[in-house]
């Protein structure tokens, strides 16, 4: 006789398509893992209220960016924030080709995959992300996740003179590397950016012994 389960949540297709990246039980290393770099644009930074107007996201392989494999969506904006337009520069009723929130969700999680999401405050993205999948009534995203500013602040020099709190902004580190910033604000250049972060602070901390890459991994009570 089959027991049926009355209480398991069935989830859409694409959903489980997403889930089933996580099956392999591979460990993540800088040189076998695909990272996949990104950044969102919204109306705000209300997790509650605000939405996110575009993503742009770009893969990172074997300590190279992958320019060929790369995301960029625009979404449909149903809550609209004029305050927040001279940033981002996203008009609500621009020439941009736009797709739904859910659409936008959906593109995105076939393009991740499994792959560890990098990003500059990532917790903000991240939680920007998860609140849309909650509105489709998914669960938070499962990826690894990584903030260039963890690994930023991680090769300055430990002293008594530099503020190990410091909230290293965006702009500063690309500074500090002489990375360009004309596509600053724009979530694919934005990704660029944090993918090109990435790959400077890892070259760089890799060089101790003591090196773990699974240091670097946020933990999932931050989202």
């Amino acid at each position: 006789m089959r027991l049926w389960n009355f209480n398991k949540k069935t989830y859409p297709d694409f959903w489980e398509a997403y889930l089933h990246h996580f099956e392999k039980k591979e460990k993540k290393t800088l040189d076998s893992s695909r990272f996949v770099a990104l950044d969102c644009e919204t109306t705000g930074f209300d997790f509650y209220i605000d939405r996110i107007l575009s993503i742009g996201a770009i893969s990172i392989l074997k300590n190279e960016i992958a320019v060929a494999d790369s995301l960029e969506i625009y979404v449909e904006q149903t809550h609209f924030n004029p305050d927040s337009v001279p940033i981002h520069g996203i008009l609500q009723h621009g020439k941009l080709a736009k797709c739904t929130e859910e659409d936008a969700i959906k593109q995105f999680l076939k393009y991740i995959e499994d792959a560890v999401l990098v990003a500059h405050h990532a917790r903000f993205d991240i939680i920007m992300i998860n609140a849309a999948l909650n509105r489709m009534g998914l669960p938070n995203l499962k990826n690894k996740v990584i903030d260039t500013m963890d690994l930023y602040a991680n090769t300055r020099i430990r002293s008594n003179f530099i503020d190990q709190n410091a909230q290293y902004s965006l702009d500063e580190i690309a500074e500090a590397y002489a990375i360009n910033l004309m596509d600053r604000h724009t979530a694919p250049g934005d990704a660029l950016i944090a993918a090109l972060i990435f790959l400077k602070t890892t070259a760089l901390l890799k060089k101790s012994k003591s090196f773990k890459l699974e240091r670097y991994f946020l933990k999932s009570t931050m989202f």
